[in-house]
């Protein structure tokens, strides 16, 4: 925790520009060392506070909202796997991860109703796109966040996703090796709603391919493989991100010309739509019209020991389109022998 903010917690009524005057002057301490308010600490540390002109009352209590108990029991009926360190949760389909603009429900605002008698709070690992589902790492302390983050940022976590797109790729397996950047309103540059056309803003809102050296261009990188398919209709993708860029599934499957299912922004060029009107290669008017993206697979070193190994279930939506396509979920997974590099 920043130390601000453990001040802040403590002192309610200490203002940071006091704080910020008696750190610079060396009052506070942090283990007998001089600190800054950004400073971070750590459980077991010991923090030397000056003589202060506030009342100094307990850490106060956590103050749960209203919400907060039926937010707790829906987070406990996601977990897929949990220990005294992590949870791995179920994200379902339409629940963002973090808030935003006009998101007022999130999972993580719902993960302060897990907070302990000392404010400590579960924290997210990684993100999932409000429309896709599945696998979603969940740390328990700021400790294990830390270390969490440490092994995907070695690329030492394996994910693994699902995903039913329009047509059938060539190869049936493959590597998609590009260079991706932000579209003018993503990100800072967020434009503000009604400003643009449903069309064009969907163009400006999405990862656009970009060449090497242009500016906020990022590499990416994905694996895939075919499961099953239905020529020339659809595949079942079994796909493997060795990196994690914004939206990096949806816009690879668009770049090779198989757009996924269900997906609002990626996938509406002249190709698609020429698709869409031939009844031999459209997708049927059965299918629902969600994102039928799966974070399928998580498998990943625990830092205490042993390997953290969780699937997820298919969402109903997309349960409903392989039963519909007649494909068997049980079946073997190609993708597991895709390279690791």
């Amino acid at each position: 925790m920043r130390l601000d903010r453990w001040f802040k917690r403590r002192f309610p009524t200490l203002a940071l520009s006091h704080l910020a005057k008696i750190c610079r002057k060396g009052e506070v301490r942090l283990d007998g060392k001089r600190v800054e308010t950004a400073s971070r600490i750590a459980a077991g540390q010991s923090v030397r506070v000056p003589p202060l002109s506030v009342d100094a009352p307990k850490a106060p209590a956590v103050k749960k909202p209203a919400q907060s108990e039926a937010d707790a029991r829906a987070i406990k009926d996601m977990v897929l796997l949990e220990d005294r360190d992590l949870m791995v949760l179920n994200k379902p389909f339409g629940l963002a991860v973090q808030g935003g603009s006009g998101t007022k429900i999130h999972l993580d605002g719902m993960l302060a109703s897990l907070a302990n008698e000392r404010g400590e709070r579960p924290v997210l690992v990684h993100r999932l796109d409000r429309d896709t589902s599945g696998v979603l790492l969940i740390a328990k302390t700021r400790k294990m966040a830390a270390d969490l983050g440490e092994i995907f940022r070695s690329r030492s976590a394996k994910k693994i996703y699902w995903a039913l797109v329009e047509g059938v790729p060539k190869p049936s397996q493959g590597r998609i090796s590009l260079y991706l950047a932000k579209g003018e309103a993503m990100g800072d540059n967020r434009a503000p709603r009604g400003r643009h056309g449903m069309e064009e803003r969907r163009d400006i809102e999405k990862m656009r391919v970009a060449k090497h050296g242009d500016e906020d261009a990022q590499h990416s990188l994905t694996y895939y493989a075919i499961v099953d398919k239905l020529s020339p209709r659809c595949a079942w993708l079994s796909m493997k991100p060795m990196t994690g860029r914004t939206h990096q599934l949806r816009a690879h499957a668009e770049a090779i010309d198989c757009p996924i299912v269900g997906d609002p922004k990626y996938g509406h060029g002249d190709e698609d739509r020429r698709r869409r009107s031939d009844p031999n290669r459209n997708i049927p008017d059965g299918v629902d019209k969600k994102l039928h993206l799966l974070a399928r697979r998580l498998i990943l070193p625990h830092p205490r020991g042993g390997v953290v190994d969780v699937t997820a279930p298919l969402p109903a939506h997309m349960k409903r389109s392989w039963e519909l396509f007649g494909f068997d979920a049980s079946q073997y997974d190609p993708i597991l022998d895709a390279p690791e590099d």
